[in-house]
Order: C-alpha cells, then sequence, then structure tokens
C-alpha cells in the first residue's frame, strides 16, 4: 500500500466535508413531527475556556472550585469517580442573560435556541487592542468591517476579537489585574464595545448576540456598563471569555453556544463552539 502525506489525509478529508456538506437538503418533516435545525458540516473549533483552578472570574465573583467526592476503587472492586463543582455564573467563558442588566428581560433558561446558534461574524480589533488595553470598539470599526464583508447577516452572532484571550489564565496580563474584591475592580483593564456601537447595532442591526474574548463587552474602565445596558435590554445576551476567535473567517463560521440551563439565571458556564466551513479548513492548511 503506497504511503499518503498529512496533506493527502487532509486533502481527502476536505473533500469527504465538501461532499456531505453540498448534499441536498433533507425534506420537510412530515406533518405532525418535530422539527430540528440543520447543522453545516465542517472542522469545529472549541471557543471555550477550560473551567478549572487558573479560571479568571471577575474580582467580586467567587472563583471555580472542584471538590473531589470520590475517585477510586470501590469495596464491589469497581472505579468510580464524582466530583462537586461551585461556580459563579459570570466567570470563566460564560453567557450574560438579558436579564443580567434588564429588569424583566429573557433569563438564562428562557433564552431561545435558534439564538444561541448562527452565522458568525468576526471583527477583528486586536491591533488596536495590542496598542491600548482600554480600547473601545467604535461604530467605524463595524462599519469598516461591512465594507470589507457587506452587511451583518440577520441573526448573526457577533463576535470581537481583541486577541486578549492569548494573556489567559494570567489575570494581570488579560485583567489589568490580579487582585480580588471590590476595590481591584477600577485597576481593570480590558478592551470592550463602545456604547454608540452597542446602540448603532440594536437600532439598525438584526442581531441575536454578541460575543467577546476579555472578560466584559463593556471595557475594563467601565462604570455604567451601558453597552451591556443598551444589549440586554433588546434581549440580546453576551458571550464572555471566548477563546479561538483568530480560528475563525470574518464570515463564513456557525457558532453553537450552549450554556448550563439554569432556572431563574442571569447568566451560566458557557460551551461554545465553531462549526469552520471546509473551504476554511483548506486554506488554513494551504490547500486550494
Amino acid at each position: 500500500m503506497a504511503a499518503h502525506s498529512p496533506k493527502d489525509w487532509l486533502l481527502a478529508a476536505l473533500v469527504g466535508l465538501c461532499v456531505s456538506g453540498c448534499a441536498p437538503a433533507p425534506s420537510p418533516p412530515a406533518a405532525g413531527s418535530s422539527s430540528a435545525s440543520v447543522f453545516p458540516t465542517g472542522q469545529l473549533v472549541d471557543l471555550s475556556h477550560t473551567y478549572d483552578s487558573q479560571t479568571i472570574a471577575w474580582p467580586t465573583s467567587e472563583q471555580f472550585r472542584l471538590d473531589k467526592v470520590a475517585d477510586g476503587m470501590t469495596e464491589q472492586g469497581y472505579y468510580y469517580a464524582a466530583n462537586n463543582f461551585f461556580a459563579a455564573e459570570h466567570g470563566g467563558t460564560h453567557i450574560d442573560a438579558p436579564i443580567h442588566f434588564a429588569k424583566g428581560r429573557r433569563t438564562v433558561d428562557q433564552i431561545p435556541l435558534d439564538q444561541l446558534t448562527g452565522p458568525a461574524a468576526v471583527v477583528d480589533v486586536s491591533t488596536a487592542s495590542e496598542r491600548d488595553a482600554d480600547h473601545l470598539i467604535t461604530t467605524a470599526d463595524l462599519e469598516q468591517w461591512e465594507k470589507a464583508n457587506g452587511r451583518f447577516p440577520d441573526g448573526s452572532i457577533i463576535l470581537l476579537r481583541t486577541g486578549f484571550s492569548t494573556r489567559w489564565p494570567d489575570a494581570v496580563r488579560y485583567l489589568g489585574t490580579s487582585e480580588r474584591g471590590a476595590a481591584a475592580v477600577p485597576k481593570l483593564h480590558f478592551p470592550g464595545l463602545h456604547p454608540d456601537a452597542a446602540r448603532w447595532l440594536v437600532e439598525s442591526r438584526s442581531i441575536d448576540a454578541i460575543g467577546i474574548d476579555t472578560a466584559s463587552i463593556d471595557r475594563g474602565q467601565s462604570t455604567q456598563y451601558e453597552s451591556h445596558r443598551i444589549l440586554t435590554d433588546r434581549d440580546i445576551p453576551a458571550f464572555e471569555n471566548l477563546t479561538n476567535l483568530d480560528r475563525l473567517p470574518a464570515l463564513g463560521a456557525y457558532v453553537v453556544a450552549l450554556p448550563m440551563k439554569i432556572g431563574g439565571g442571569s447568566g451560566g458556564p458557557l460551551r461554545a463552539i465553531a462549526i469552520l466551513p471546509p473551504q476554511q479548513v483548506a486554506e488554513q492548511y494551504g490547500l486550494k
């Protein structure tokens, strides 16, 4: 049998993805049957940080804790492991439900699933954020993205890439401080969305959700959290502390962001992934 190079293997895999991804859409469900969304085919990218002893949380939030209950052989002769965990709603990679900053809006368990899945539009402001940890992402940044890629698709999930995820889990570089408690909050320094840009999105575009690779959709030096308030008042959830946004194209990936379904919760731990289109995978590996 002839040997195959990794490139040959990848090309074969991509062909398989393209074949399955380009297959005809399934027939509509029969009357009376339940319907289900059809997901695109492609390479999966994990957009979530791991929850562990290094997980970064807001200075005034409790930190993640895993308490071991069992780890070993039982008297019956089989292995058994179990843990208890404790986590703040808004630590690590998590979701801000609309009720987090808007009374009467949706709790995390009330957010429709189709609002947590959709086409991703990745706005890269990493160069400006590297120069200025307090960078505000402006309406001009969003308009510049549209000049290059076209209007933000209706129902899209806007992902703001600052590049700060590469600083995780160094709290000093990621948050601006490793101190804990209320006195540490004024020392926070990381980029966020300008309130005017948040207002532009909710008033002139139709988006389902927004995400960022920092600890908050508002920058660290915010005291009024206006972008949170503007977005959540329109029932738009925010995904925070994302990672690997550098692996996504400006347009073309599909996001699935499913939080823990906490009844009445203002947020919760989030496992978010992106599905890359086959052509994007090919470009990453230098295949055309």
